[in-house]
């Protein structure tokens, strides 16, 4: 296939699968009670809705569908476990953009959840997202098999926690009050772990439903570890050089507040070469997976992370 071809393959790929969340997500976040519910308060499941519903790339679902689809692994449980990732993501910013936090007004071209409802309801929309998400992967209609299913609530419970994004969240922002210069293996140990985590697991998670075998996984998971650093020195490049417009969100807020990123530390035209290599890695990585011409939607992704706009 020729670059555009595989390009066009992409976006619509892309296209599809955030079309493919965003009605998952709209179907799970009903006012129907499942069993063992009481009530769904309407002000609470709104803000929970605010939060996920109506913006977003959705490249996090797209990779663990992606990742599942190269072993054949399709449907309803795939999407469901998709989306359980994507309401974890989208709890981290809703609770980021409290002031408390990174204290921002706007994302994705809209009033952040605090400001469009209230701060308490922002903190239970974000708690919602983050329980329902573990309920979503665990249920039977996730994955025939109890131990996948297990084994997708551990995974997904140490990217998302203590040692994971919620981790790198408090590593960043204790790094904003230091005074000493921020290292270079530090920044990246805490993008690693604040964005990186997450977009590890969605390949990971999409190679365990699939089945994958050792030597793949592994692959895999050089694969979505280089993808996950390029995808934040990119996000860093963004905010220093970005339009706030195309953004959807306030640009130029990391150097204001002392934010470890690569970009400070290397500055713009070294920190470009390293999201490059990065990339670059990342698509090796797939090459040595032996899945040749099967990943090049999963490829095209990784060059899709470096030259993105927004």
């Amino acid at each position: 296939m020729t670059g555009q071809v595989v390009a066009d393959q992409f976006s619509s790929r892309l296209v599809a699968v955030a079309e493919a969340t965003e009605a998952m997500l709209e179907k799970l976040l009903q006012s129907h009670c499942l069993p063992g519910e009481k009530e769904r308060p309407p002000r609470l499941l709104e803000a929970m809705r605010y939060g996920a519903l109506g913006g977003g790339k959705r490249l996090r679902p797209f990779l663990l569908v992606e990742t599942a689809r190269l072993f054949g692994r399709e449907g309803e449980g795939v999407m469901r476990a998709a989306c359980a990732l994507e309401m974890i993501h989208c709890y981290s910013l809703i609770h980021d953009d409290l002031p408390a936090m990174d204290d921002d007004d706007l994302r994705r071209g809209r009033p952040t959840v605090h400001k469009a409802f209230d701060e308490a309801a922002a903190i239970l929309a974000g708690d919602g997202l983050l329980t329902y998400a573990f309920d979503v992967v665990a249920d039977a209609p996730t994955h025939e098999d109890p131990a996948v299913r297990a084994d997708l609530a551990v995974m997904l419970a140490r990217a998302a926690g203590l040692g994971g994004m919620v981790g790198g969240q408090a590593l960043d922002l204790e790094a904003e009050k230091s005074q000493a210069p921020h290292s270079e293996g530090f920044v990246a140990l805490m993008q690693s772990m604040k964005t990186g985590a997450l977009l590890l697991y969605a390949v990971e998670a999409g190679a365990r439903m699939g089945g994958a075998d050792e030597r793949q996984k592994a692959a895999l998971s050089r694969y979505g570890a280089a993808l996950g650093a390029a995808f934040q020195v990119a996000d860093d490049i963004l905010d220093a050089e970005g339009d706030e417009q195309a953004l959807g969100k306030r640009a130029g807020k990391d150097a204001e507040r002392n934010k470890a990123t690569l970009v400070a530390i290397l500055g713009l035209a070294k920190a470009r070469k390293r999201r490059d290599a990065l990339a670059r890695e990342a698509i090796d990585a797939l090459d040595e997976g032996g899945f040749g011409a099967k990943a090049a939607v999963l490829a095209e992704a990784a060059r899709f992370t470096v030259a993105r706009k927004s």
